[in-house]
């Protein structure tokens, strides 16, 4: 856990983007990651604009998307392409959005799903960011929806999100388990008892504590309010 100034955390989830990179591309010759949207990609995408990375071997997932179109401001795709992806010389075959744009939203989740399969052929991701809302939900995964069950399904569409707009697809827990590093994001007040439930609750179902422990590691990322709550030590 590193609990600083978000400046300061965004400069070091830089660092651990380029070392993981830099180990993953070694050992299998590619990296691949998933991004949020919100708060957390609007503060940490950008320090990645200017990480050293070879970007021609980096696959860039996303954890969930909105039903609506890429150029749309609320597109978690159009958001990371701003601050991040067109400021770098990524190959963009290697730039997987979810097409949340699709009519039959099932169909694009699996979709993307196929394409998850195809492009990391068997190994799990290499490292996934992921921002925490108050509730404890990460991506699309809210706490006691139905996603959150899911054991088969690596990506699935959803039509009753209790965070607006209702239409979604995600990842599920599936797509990230044994991920290689699993990095959570936290800044505000708000995500406080999130944040010491997920921290200090080893039986905790909170989405963010499920993906936390899905991971082969973990790695949170929290302001000095975020992680208010938490035990002393």
């Amino acid at each position: 856990m590193i609990v600083d100034a978000r400046p300061a955390l965004a400069m070091g989830f830089a660092g651990r983007f380029e070392a993981a990179a830099r180990d993953a591309i070694a050992a299998h010759g590619r990296f691949a990651c998933a991004v949020p949207g919100g708060s957390v990609a609007r503060t940490f995408l950008p320090a990645l604009a200017g990480a050293t990375v070879e970007w021609p071997r980096v696959d860039v997932f996303w954890g969930d998307e909105r039903a609506v179109p890429p150029d749309d401001p609320s597109s978690n795709y159009g958001l990371a392409r701003r601050l991040w992806l067109d400021h770098v010389p990524l190959d963009p075959r290697r730039v997987h959005r979810i097409h949340g744009e699709e009519h039959d939203l099932e169909a694009a989740a699996g979709a993307y799903a196929r394409e998850l399969t195809r492009v990391l052929e068997g190994r799990p991701l290499d490292l996934v960011l992921l921002g925490m809302g108050p509730d404890g939900h990460v991506c699309s995964l809210f706490p006691g929806h139905r996603a959150l069950d899911e054991s088969a399904r690596t990506v699935v569409a959803i039509d009753d999100s209790p965070k607006p707009p209702p239409k979604r697809i995600t990842l599920t827990l599936v797509s990230l388990a044994e991920a290689a590093l699993v990095c959570v994001a936290a800044f505000g007040a708000t995500k406080a008892l999130a944040a010491r439930e997920a921290l200090e609750s080893s039986a905790s179902r909170l989405p963010v504590a499920l993906a936390a422990r899905a991971g082969e590691r973990a790695l949170f990322l929290l302001d000095a309010d975020a992680a208010s709550l938490l035990a002393p030590g």
